[in-house]
């Protein structure tokens, strides 16, 4: 994989079955994005990022973009833009929290909400075709409770929103 010109700064690497298992998972959510952004955009005009939000907004009263960006992977100015794309087309609301001055409080509307009715049901027949079709049912247990695993073990780490802001350089 890497030829003897590349330093890796002693860093071991990966065994062959590692490097497949790797490439195998980042090529097959890469394209089952590619596809549920397709059809997300196609019923309703949605982005993948934006249906997360209304998604992670759908059944609660309101979040802050801070549990949003904490359950969303997406940079906090991209999910800003991304939450002011969804008021400005009415789907959400945004209000400054009256216990917080600091929080932003978002909440889905009733348009938000016949959006994700909209296209929940070709979401999940995209699902059910590129993923749940592939894999038997031991197989799809298996793959949940890895992917589990690997999720709450990536989220040991602090919540991007706990991460410094970096501050711009200056040009001298």
């Amino acid at each position: 994989m890497t030829g003897p010109d590349i330093d890796l700064g002693g860093v071991r690497l990966p065994e062959p079955r590692q490097l497949e298992a790797y490439f195998a998972l980042t090529e097959a959510v890469s394209l089952l994005q590619h596809h549920v952004e397709q059809q997300l955009r196609a019923e309703g005009g949605i982005s993948t990022v934006q249906f997360q939000i209304l998604m992670a907004l759908n059944g609660v009263e309101q979040l802050t973009m801070t549990q949003i960006a904490d359950g969303v992977v997406y940079s906090r100015s991209g999910l800003t833009y991304q939450a002011a794309q969804l008021e400005k087309a009415g789907l959400v609301t945004r209000r400054p929290s009256p216990d917080d001055e600091r929080a932003t409080l978002v909440a889905i509307t009733d348009r938000g909400r016949a959006t994700v009715g909209k296209v929940l049901p070709g979401h999940i027949e995209v699902t059910r075709r590129l993923l749940y079709e592939a894999v038997s049912a031991d197989d799809l247990d298996r793959l949940g409770d890895t992917m589990a695993r690997v999720r709450d073990h990536i989220r040991e780490e602090p919540p991007r929103s706990a991460a410094p802001r970096r501050k711009p350089s200056s040009k001298r």
